[in-house]
């Protein structure tokens, strides 16, 4: 029988990637669920491909749109934020792959925990923002979280039962802006930022990987997964992008694990878990690599990555704090209101000023998402 997965954020790169990955092995997954926040034409067209269960578009202004397109089609049609945690409880879902970007995907991916489903976590600014309280109702309901990213794939997969971790080497491509200087840094646009050297990415998580912020968050997001603390994970940067990460065990072993950058590959190992499966697509030809280089990232050019990890070191709703800052200033670099340079000084002194509380309850992170929000935005 075909397992049924449910999209969150179906129209986002790791969504349309993943529905790639359903379409080649059809006989053992499906499209059950498909889900956007705004893109109401791509999720139509995706909609009439793959003939889903139902459709939720979280903008309700695009209701309408989306239901009269797929009208003639017997594919149900939903809209707002509250469709989304009721369609990840529905009984015949398997897996729900959480790709909504942002603090968006947090209640919906704990309305799938509760509901007991497996959880297929790209959404890294859920374990960001509520990482304590995601990991004890993952234990508290027996549900398991398998990564996506393919960072904490790369480690997941390099695991071995009953050793311990060392050491977690976290590699980075360093982004676009690798080699300048911070007086380069300070011209800087977004379309320099989003020129990715080695992922195809959505703006957002592609302008993170510019100033850094998305290794920060992973940074907490394996303080998570694994159960590691902050000193055992070690940022690399990796400009080829070819060893997706790795680990050091107590005996200093290395095992890392390599391969061509395609998201399919940890999408799909999150699907079939712990099987492998038939993946179409290119190969890594060790012969044709001529180097792999190594470096210590510059937390002083990329300040975002040390605000990660000191909002790591703190715990309790800083993350949180972070996390909504860094949403403002990243839209606000794309809409053209702020300088690059601009991004990590308002994160900082949203820091500052924000209430600091280690209360590890929904009600709080809702809060603290708020108020961070609106105390960054002021200072634009």
């Amino acid at each position: 029988m075909r397992k049924r997965i449910c999209i969150l954020g179906s129209t986002g790169s790791i969504g349309t990637q993943a529905l790639d990955v359903i379409e080649q092995h059809s006989d053992l997954y499906e499209a059950y669920v498909l889900t956007a926040y705004n893109n109401a034409d791509l999720i139509i067209e995706q909609a009439r491909k793959y003939n889903p269960e139902a459709v939720v578009i979280a903008n309700e202004k695009n209701y309408d749109k989306v239901k009269d397109a797929l009208s003639a089609l017997p594919i149900k049609v939903y809209a707002g934020a509250k469709a989304l945690c009721d369609m990840v409880q529905d009984q015949n879902v398997d897996i729900v792959l959480a790709s909504m970007v942002g603090f968006a995907g947090l209640e919906p991916t704990i309305a799938a925990i509760k509901a007991k489903k497996i959880i297929a976590l790209a959404n890294k600014e859920t374990l960001v923002v509520a990482g304590g309280l995601i990991t004890k109702l993952a234990n508290e309901y027996k549900v398991p979280i398998l990564p996506v990213d393919s960072e904490h794939s790369a480690i997941f997969q390099c695991l071995e039962p009953g050793n311990r971790i060392d050491k977690i080497l976290l590699t980075c491509s360093g982004g676009p802006f690798r080699k300048f200087n911070n007086e380069q840094l300070k011209t800087v646009t977004k379309a320099d930022a989003l020129a990715h050297p080695t992922w195809n990415m959505g703006a957002k998580i592609t302008i993170d990987s510019a100033t850094l912020m998305n290794k920060g968050f992973e940074v907490i997001e394996a303080k998570w997964l694994f159960g590691v603390k902050p000193e055992q994970i070690q940022v690399v940067v990796h400009p080829q992008s070819v060893i997706h990460s790795a680990v050091q065990f107590e005996d200093g072993a290395v095992k890392a694990q390599l391969g061509v950058p395609d998201m399919r590959l940890p999408i799909q190992y999150a699907f079939s878990y712990p099987k492998r499966l038939t993946l179409n697509g290119d190969r890594l030809d060790l012969f044709k690599m001529q180097s792999l280089t190594f470096e210590e990232p510059d937390t002083k050019r990329f300040p975002c990555l040390a605000l990660a990890y000191e909002a790591l070191r703190q715990g309790g709703n800083m993350p949180c704090i972070v996390n909504a800052a860094n949403e403002i200033v990243n839209r606000a670099f794309i809409e053209d209101k702020i300088p690059y340079t601009r991004i990590s000084e308002i994160i900082e002194k949203t820091m500052q000023n924000v209430a600091f509380n280690t209360e590890d309850t929904l009600d709080n992170y809702l809060a603290t998402d708020k108020e961070a929000r609106a105390f960054a935005a002021s200072l634009l």
